[in-house]
């Protein structure tokens, strides 16, 4: 695969402007007269979102069940990325991520983290006053961390879905 020129917004991950598209080569087959579908952040496990399935009225289906689980959190726990996707039994912690990242917001978003306890990126703020209100359990930051800004004790604070998640199945 190659980087090859698209439209001016490009795609996560990609050079602005480019897009992921079959190499070219000697036993490359021609594209030429095809229609070019890009590859894109929405596509993976989930299938592609249609433009209609992002619309405000409605979420897509595993989005509302994310967010669900991200709600039975209880405070001063968390779950991972990849708990969530466990939980449900279906995607993996990239999706899990996309959709926190589109509609999380709504949600107790602070309670789904990376694995290693890591505080979201551009939010670490938001999300320790949050910990710090709720009591979840916090590890000392390292001198080399970068802003020394705390991590979770995931030993501690990751909840299994065990206590209040028998009422919601």
């Amino acid at each position: 695969m190659v980087a090859c020129p698209v439209d001016a917004r490009g795609h996560q991950g990609a050079i602005r402007g480019r897009t992921v598209c079959p190499k070219r080569g000697a036993r490359a087959r021609s594209t030429r007269g095809r229609h070019h579908v890009p590859l894109s952040v929405r596509s993976g496990r989930m299938g592609r979102m249609s433009e209609e399935s992002l619309s405000a009225d409605a979420l897509p289906e595993y989005a509302e069940r994310v967010l669900e689980v991200a709600e039975m959190i209880p405070p001063g726990r968390v779950m991972t990325y990849g708990d969530v996707a466990e939980w449900l039994e279906e995607g993996g912690p990239r999706q899990v991520g996309r959709v926190m990242a589109l509609y999380g917001g709504a949600v107790p978003w602070w309670r789904v983290i990376r694995a290693d306890g890591v505080l979201l990126p551009g939010h670490e703020l938001d999300a320790l006053g949050h910990y710090r209100a709720e009591g979840t359990p916090l590890r000392q930051a390292s001198r080399t961390s970068e802003g020394h800004v705390p991590r979770v004790d995931m030993k501690r604070a990751r909840w299994d879905g065990g206590e209040r998640a028998l009422d919601h199945i």
